[in-house]
Parts: structure tokens; C-alpha cells; sequence
């Protein structure tokens, strides 16, 4: 039960809180009134909580300055870190255990821990920090790298589709088994246009008139430059007529016969002139003497429309209309001009007649041969033995053949139907290119002295240069310009 005492208690405490004029104090502490009374309490603590605004702080929880210090760990042998760590809690544990260890017993462990990498090898390295990255050094190329033991692939060239100079060629014959057009080493390109022979400067573009047949029914049927110097010029006639002229001077040195019909196709080998001719026949002639044949070679039974001796001179290839190809000694080229001299090797492997000839500059006694129509491929042949090395089926007559001699390349001219140009690599005879323009079959190609620029001459009465053979530029050198502009057309006649 209430007593009076308590009675009273209650009665004082109501009479105050009916008295507004009091302040009326709260039961609940505030929030800054605690942490007042915690500073307070807590010894050396006044000077930071005065400094300590209400606002939240904005300063980073984490220091800028670090602590401790954080060794490098990159060169740390993790494999064998935990083999270590046992080792080293263990270390204190066991020192009196290892002193009663056998002999057995220690070479035992000192073996365990030697295979197991646990020598004095330390888990953490301290070292010199790694020397500055070179100036231009890309961190990519770390990761996305080429192995160096790998060759590099060599970037693919550009090949123009469309001839570089286009000029007119009227009255050029339209048979198969001629060669009309030669580019000689004085960078001169002869080319018979019916009856005349024009030259054509291809430095300065000017063009020259050689000479011209005396009788109508004659015209010329083959020419071929001198390999060294350039400033001769092999022509043969349909009247059976070898001729030499010199282009400086524009003058017939000499006529030479030896043939009883047409020449149709011309090879120099130093001084030695092999003629091919519509009686079957190649004459060597010595061009140096009088007495200019010094042998004859049988082994066709049609006419044979083409001739290539090898860049040794050692070995000459000819083709005929019988579907033949022979390779022939050098040594049988001169001797007595009464002996007639048979093939080292005859094969017949082509269907069709043979007059694209061209020997393979970059491996030596590789030959390559085109048939015609009926045949219609590319041939490689090993001229030492005469085997077949490949065939490809190109699907048209087979022209002319010329080699690039800055890569191992092919070059090959066609007739119907689409009368182009293709390119082929060797020896895996992949067609890479095919250059169109020509309307009628390309009969003959002639390639410049600098190795880049070819000609080319088709049934449709005209030349075109291409710049097919271009070498690979090099990084240390500037190609140069070649001589000799490409930029206008010019017609011949």
C-alpha cells in the first residue's frame, strides 16, 4: 500500500509538470551529449573531438601512406611456398627431435628436400627494380606475339589489271607459229609489222622504221636481239633469208642462208645464231666468219616454231609443229656443217604444236613448254633427263611463256576464248592472276630489260604493257622510277 510519503512524492511531481514555466527535461540523452560525455571520459581524446565537426567527413577511410611493407612477389616460387612454410614452423619444434634423427634418417630428409626443391632457395626475392621500358615499346606485343623461329609471310603485291601503255600494231600477222616481237637490253622493242620492222625507244618513245622486205610476197617472219649489248638485231624472212642489222646505224651487216623456206622462230647463244625453220630444220649459224653455218640439227619432222637455249648455254630447247620437244647439246653446235646432229632427248608428251619456250631462271635445266589448241597445257620438264616434272591444263591454246625474274613466277599468254594473260606460281602452279584487255588470241610476249614490265602482242593489232613482274620493295632501299614514261598512247604507224 501507498504511503503518505509517496502520497506526496507523486503530488510534488505533478504539480511541477503542470508548471509551464519549467523546462521539461527529457529522460533521452542526445546524441552530442553522449559523445561528449564519452571524449570526457575517455582520457586524451578532447583534442580530436574538437576538431570533429557534424558533417560526415569527406577524407578516404584508407591512408595515402602505407604502414607495412609489401614485398615483391613476382619472383616468388609458389609451388614450393607451402613445403617452406612447414618447414620453417616446424624448425623450432623439431631442433631436438632432429638431434635423435639416424644417420639414415637425415641423408633421407636431406634428400627429400633437395628433389623437392627445398634447398636454400628463399620464397620471397628482393631485388632492383626492372629497367624502364624502351621508348616507342608496346605492352600488347607481350602478349599477342609471333614466334620468331616462324618465317615471315611475304605481303602479296599489287598487280595492275589494266596495261600500263597501250600502242597500235596494224598489219600484224596472224599466225601461230611466228615470233614477231623481241625487247632487247638497250631497252628497245622490235616489232615486224607485216613487211617492216619498226623500232620503238622505250626511254624516249620515239620510233624508227629498221627496214622493209624488197619483194611483195615477202615479210618477215621472226626477230630476236642479240643477248649482249642489245645493238643487233636477228631478223628472218619468209623467203628463207637470215638477216643481221644494227640498230644504231640502221644497216644490214649480213644476209645468211642456209633454209628452204620460212624462218619461223630465232635463238642467240654467244655468238651462235640457231635458226628454226618450215623444213624442219635449226641451222647454227657463227656470225663471226665467213663460212657462217658450222652445223644443222634433224630431229623435227614439221616446222619448228620455236627455239630457247638455256642461260648456261649448254642446252637448247625447240619446239615444232609435231608435237615434239627436243633438248640438244651445245657441243653440237659447231663442228662440220655436213654432219647432222640428232636430239639428246625427243619426247612427244604434248598434243598439240610447241612453241612456247621459256627456261626456269631460278632453278637450273628447268624448262617450261606450251602446246597449242589440241593440248592446251603448261608443261615443266627436267631437261637433264627429259622427264615431266608438271602438267597443268590451262584450258586454251598456249601461246608465249616468260619467266619473272625477280620471284618464282610464270607468265603465260592464251588464245581462245577469253585471250588473256595468267600468272602462275611456281612449282605449285597456282594461278595468282589473270590479265584481260587483249580481244584476240596474245601470239607473243616480251619482257623489258629491267625484269618489270612485259608486252605483249595480240591478233587484234595491238601492243600492251603490263607491269606484272614489279620485284619487292626493300626497307633500306627507294625504288626508283624506271626510265621511260607509260602515260600517253602512241600508235606505231
Amino acid at each position: 500500500m501507498a504511503t503518505a510519503r509517496d502520497y506526496v512524492k507523486d503530488q510534488v511531481e505533478l504539480e511541477q509538470c503542470l508548471d509551464f514555466g519549467q523546462n521539461v527535461e527529457s529522460s533521452v540523452v542526445p546524441r552530442w551529449k553522449r559523445k561528449a560525455m564519452s571524449a570526457a571520459v575517455t582520457p586524451g581524446s578532447r583534442k580530436r573531438s574538437a576538431n570533429r565537426s557534424k558533417t560526415p567527413s569527406q577524407r578516404k577511410k584508407t591512408p595515402k601512406i602505407h604502414d607495412r611493407f609489401i614485398p615483391n612477389r613476382r619472383a616468388m616460387d609458389l609451388e614450393n611456398k607451402p613445403l617452406y612454410n612447414i618447414n620453417s614452423c616446424h624448425d623450432q619444434e623439431n631442433d631436438s627431435s632432429r638431434a635423435n634423427l639416424s644417420p639414415t634418417r637425415k641423408e633421407f630428409n636431406q634428400t627429400l628436400a633437395n628433389n623437392m626443391g627445398a634447398g636454400k632457395q628463399r620464397v620471397l626475392a628482393f631485388k632492383n627494380k626492372a629497367p624502364q621500358a624502351e621508348t616507342g615499346f608496346n605492352s600488347l606485343k607481350v602478349v599477342y606475339s609471333q614466334n620468331k623461329c616462324r618465317k615471315p609471310t611475304k605481303s602479296a603485291r599489287h598487280i595492275s589489271s589494266a596495261p600500263e601503255r597501250i600502242l597500235d600494231a596494224p598489219e600484224l600477222v596472224d599466225d601461230y607459229y611466228l615470233n614477231l616481237l623481241d625487247w632487247g637490253s638497250a631497252n628497245i622493242l622490235a616489232i615486224a609489222l607485216g613487211k617492216t620492222l619498226y623500232l620503238w625507244n622505250a626511254e624516249k618513245g620515239d620510233i624508227t622504221e629498221l627496214c622493209q622486205t624488197k619483194n611483195d610476197d615477202d615479210f618477215i617472219t621472226s626477230v630476236k636481239f642479240v643477248q649482249e649489248g642489245g645493238g643487233y638485231l636477228a631478223i628472218g624472212t619468209n623467203f628463207s633469208e637470215t638477216q643481221l642489222w644494227d640498230i644504231e646505224t640502221c644497216k644490214m651487216l649480213r644476209s645468211m642462208n642456209g633454209h628452204e623456206d620460212r624462218i619461223s622462230s630465232l635463238s642467240w647463244n654467244d655468238f651462235i645464231l640457231s635458226s628454226g625453220s618450215r623444213d624442219s630444220a635449226i641451222v647454227n649459224h657463227d656470225v663471226r666468219v665467213a663460212q657462217h653455218k658450222v652445223s644443222t640439227f634433224k630431229g623435227h619432222e614439221q616446222e619448228v616454231c620455236g627455239l630457247a637455249w638455256s642461260p648456261d648455254g649448254k642446252t637448247l630447247a625447240s619446239g615444232g609443229n609435231d608435237n615434239l620437244l627436243c633438248l640438244w647439246e651445245a657441243r653440237g653446235s659447231s663442228g662440220n656443217e655436213r654432219r647432222f646432229i640428232s636430239p639428246r632427248h625427243k619426247v612427244g608428251e604434248h598434243q598439240a604444236a610447241v612453241k612456247a619456250l621459256s627456261w626456269c631462271p631460278h632453278q637450273r635445266n628447268v624448262l617450261a613448254s606450251g602446246g597449242g589448241t589440241a593440248d592446251r597445257t603448261i608443261k615443266l620438264w627436267n631437261a637433264a633427263n627429259g622427264a615431266v616434272l608438271n602438267s597443268i591444263d590451262t584450258g586454251s591454246q598456249v601461246c608465249s611463256l616468260v619467266w619473272n625474274p625477280h620471284e618464282k613466277e610464270l607468265l603465260s599468254s592464251h588464245g581462245f576464248s577469253e585471250n588473256q594473260l595468267s600468272l602462275w606460281n611456281y612449282p605449285s602452279m597456282a594461278k595468282t592472276k589473270e590479265l584481260t584487255g587483249h580481244t584476240s588470241r596474245v601470239l607473243h610476249m616480251a619482257v623489258s630489260p629491267c625484269g618489270t614490265m612485259v608486252c605483249s602482242a595480240a591478233a587484234d593489232e595491238t601492243l600492251r604493257f603490263w607491269k606484272v613482274f614489279e620485284p619487292m620493295k626493300k626497307p633500306t632501299q627507294r625504288s626508283r622510277p624506271t626510265k621511260g614514261s607509260f602515260s600517253r598512247s602512241m600508235s606505231l604507224r
